[in-house]
């Protein structure tokens, strides 16, 4: 008999991937976590029915989240990532020698536990000695925090149920207090292509767009979120993600990746008109 798992892009679009076998199912305090293999793209988490990371695409996310920003910011030493309780956004910034602190909120251990047993290629680095995990809610958190990190990584699930409170405008200014004066908050911000993900993505944009003074949206191709298509949001106090861009610096660290560039870097930034025209609709609002 075949299994497949399926998650629901929209009541009418359903992505379906070809299981093997389900190696881990477990329902946390949180959410229910699931772990697939699967022939096509390797091991899979899902959270609650919906696909957060494969082996064989989440080179392309956990690269394009940090490369982007860490090419930016040169001096970026103190970092706080929310979520991410996979490990893959902690295994590319321990890459960096200059990282001196990386501060990791996840909300339910059942998850980095779950990835620690059956996804090591993403929880590789999360025993580095720089890196400091806090089983507590972001939200409360981030306001303790006034001016101590140079950049924040919100690696959160989609802005619905528990990563709900993750995308509000307290929480992004919350995080503009807790950077120093030229830090960079970097996060998801979903696909533009369905209409519940674009409305969502607006939202987003505008809250961070009245709260950072340079707030711009990037862009990665990623084969198993909805459409394909993926959005990144980068705010700044200080920093233009192109114009502050130093590609000989980063290209001078040999760092090998299978996606990001510092020519892919300047292109993710260069977006569809249709997409140009959803975000001046709620810069201009």
């Amino acid at each position: 008999m075949e299994m497949w798992f399926s998650e629901f892009h929209t009541p009418d679009v359903k992505h379906s991937i070809r299981v093997n076998r389900q190696l881990y199912s477990k329902q946390s305090d949180y959410q229910r976590i699931d772990i697939f293999e699967t022939p096509e793209f390797g091991r899979v988490l899902t959270l609650d029915g919906n696909v957060m990371l494969t082996e064989r695409d989440e080179f392309i996310y956990d690269e394009m989240i940090t490369h982007v920003p860490m090419a930016v910011h040169r001096d970026a030493k103190d970092i706080l990532v929310i979520g991410a309780g996979d490990g893959g956004v902690v295994r590319e910034l321990t890459r960096y020698d200059r990282v001196e602190r990386i501060d990791l909120v996840e909300m339910d251990p059942q998850v980095i536990e779950a990835c620690r047993a059956y996804l090591p290629g993403n929880a590789c680095r999360m025993d580095d000695r720089r890196v400091h995990i806090y089983y507590e809610n972001a939200l409360k958190f981030i306001r303790r925090c006034e001016a101590e990190y140079d950049l924040i990584i919100v690696d959160s699930s989609d802005p619905f149920g528990p990563s709900e409170g993750l995308f509000t405008r307290e929480f992004y200014g919350n995080c503009f207090n807790a950077l120093r004066e030229d830090g960079i908050m970097v996060n998801q911000q979903g696909s533009p292509f369905y209409a519940e993900d674009a409305t969502a993505m607006q939202r987003s944009h505008k809250r961070i767009a009245r709260t950072f003074p340079i707030s711009k949206v990037y862009q990665a191709h990623i084969p198993t979120f909805a459409a394909g298509y993926w959005l990144f949001g980068f705010a700044s106090k200080k920093y233009h993600p192109i114009n502050d861009m130093d590609a000989e610096a980063w290209n001078k660290m040999n760092m090998r990746t299978r996606y990001y560039t510092t020519r892919l870097h300047v292109g993710a930034f260069y977006l569809p008109a249709f997409l140009e025209e959803m975000l001046r609709e709620v810069e201009d609002d």
